[in-house]
């Protein structure tokens, strides 16, 4: 009929009463059962549900009444009405997770540092507390990296082939202290505090900025530039003083030299040329030099100078780690650097990362590409045993093939983020793979559990004997001729 005006499903006051009486019997008649258009609506919310990462869809998601999805689709699970792709076929539940995955990770910003995270804790203290002050200062600090310095620090002092490592009682000659590598790792430790906390004093306007800065306690302002300023200054008072009085002046000079170079050189460097990457890396690099200058100090057969500790024949095993942590930094900094590098760009900082893309991925790889000669380097010399030409060669290779898929996918589909955790792992694992394949250190091991002699200046004679007393060699064979 024509004339006759269609109305909304309706219910009638007997069917009403009916209601009332069986509140069973209302979920029968919901409007929601006798529409034409449920499947429709659910099956558009569906759509929406699964085509959109799990981020925006948990904050953005329509709202599906319980009993209209249960009396359209029965039991039916979720999962199984997928999405159609364009040629018409249903897409496969794992290729939908990988693709949501990559959507939602590629382009992720990197975990907040812990300067970051220290500061926000902070902020949940007592005002006038010592645990807040604590732990603003070691925000300043920037724990994490610190720590890197020191394990590269201590890894250089510990393969410093002193001779009798094993056995310091068969030999006249002073074996590593101690003491001295608690000076050593304390000092550098405060010095590099003293060049962090100066970094941030000098960029408090420009970290405010950036996502990964934003959170640092000048930029919120739990500490006052007076304040960051008196600990940076005692700090690298303190760790210069350690390293002068504990270890040598070499290793002293060295570590102030660093927060000199870090604060006055890089941090500036920054706003005006990308070699700022660079200068930053020969700060990284001079750690290991102030280890290998530490253990030199010890077993030194002349005065003691800088040039005999720095530039004597037996420092190269010194200058290869040196260089070691120089071509680490480029693969790390330049994946990490690739999210933010609108922030760079905004902020006024000039990274390779925004200035050249391309270049940023190319030197990343040449970088992790010359960690191979570098760890062979300590192989050849005689720093580090066979096994860890082997070993190295395996993590080495782990970090080329994420800096190359890096190069290649330009930082894009989760290469940059491959490429910073396979660069956050090599540093650590490779210095503790070096301390573990010391040269000398399993074939004394052997040696001393199966009861055999590693005096082999047994059989010099006499005048062997006195040519090296005189050179001040170690004399292990005076007191083993005495005893025959």
């Amino acid at each position: 009929m024509t004339g006759t005006i269609r109305r909304p499903f309706s219910v009638s006051l007997s069917q009403k009463a009916a209601i009332a009486a069986n509140p069973k019997l209302g979920k029968l008649l919901r409007r929601e059962y006798f529409s034409a258009n449920g499947s429709l609506d659910i099956s558009n919310a569906q759509w929406q549900i699964q085509s959109l990462p799990h981020e925006v869809t948990k904050a953005t998601r329509p709202p599906i009444p319980e009993n209209l999805y249960t009396a359209t689709l029965g039991t039916k699970s979720q999962s199984q009405s997928l999405p159609q792709t364009l040629n018409g076929s249903s897409e496969p539940p794992h290729r939908r997770r990988k693709r949501i995955k990559d959507e939602t990770n590629a382009e992720a910003p990197l975990p907040l540092d812990a300067s970051s995270r220290l500061s926000t804790l902070s902020s949940t203290m007592p005002a006038t507390s010592l645990s807040r002050l604590l732990t603003i200062c070691l925000s300043l600090s920037k724990p994490r990296l610190s720590f890197l310095i020191v394990l590269t620090t201590a890894t250089a002092y510990s393969l410093y082939p002193v001779p009798a490592l094993l056995l310091p009682s068969t030999t006249a000659s002073p074996s590593l202290s101690a003491l001295t590598l608690i000076f050593l790792t304390s000092g550098t430790a405060l010095c590099c505090a003293s060049a962090n906390a100066l970094n941030m004093l000098l960029e408090p306007k420009y970290d405010a900025q950036m996502s990964r800065t934003r959170n640092r306690p000048l930029v919120r302002g739990l500490i006052s530039k007076k304040g960051a300023l008196i600990f940076a200054a005692a700090a690298g008072a303190c760790g210069v003083g350690s390293l002068w009085f504990g270890v040598n002046p070499t290793v002293a000079f060295l570590g102030g030299l660093n927060i000199a170079l870090y604060a006055g050189i890089y941090t500036p460097l920054k706003r005006i040329s990308v070699l700022n990457t660079w200068a930053g890396a020969v700060v990284g690099g001079i750690p290991p030099l102030m280890g290998w200058a530490a253990a030199a100090g010890q077993s030194a057969t002349g005065s003691g100078e800088w040039q005999e500790l720095l530039f004597s024949e037996g420092s190269v095993g010194g200058w290869l780690l040196a260089g070691l942590l120089f071509a680490w930094q480029f693969p790390h900094f330049n994946s990490l650097s690739w999210p933010i590098r609108e922030e760079y760009k905004n902020a006024g900082y000039r990274m390779l990362v925004w200035t050249n893309a391309r270049m940023n991925g190319r030197v990343a790889l040449r970088y992790a590409i010359l960690c191979f000669p570098i760890c062979a380097g300590l192989w050849w010399f005689q720093i580090t045993d066979q096994g860890f030409l082997v070993t190295s060669s395996v993590v080495n290779a782990w970090m080329v093939k994420e800096a190359w898929r890096f190069w290649r996918k330009e930082g894009h589909k989760g290469s940059a983020r491959g490429l910073f955790w396979a660069s956050v792992w090599h540093l650590p694992v490779v210095m503790v793979l070096a301390m573990v394949h010391k040269k000398g250190l399993w074939e004394g091991i052997w040696k001393r559990l199966n009861g055999e002699s590693e005096d082999e200046d047994l059989w010099l004679d006499d005048e062997e004997v006195k040519t090296r007393d005189v050179e001040g060699q170690p004399m292990r064979v005076a007191r083993a001729l005495t005893a025959h």
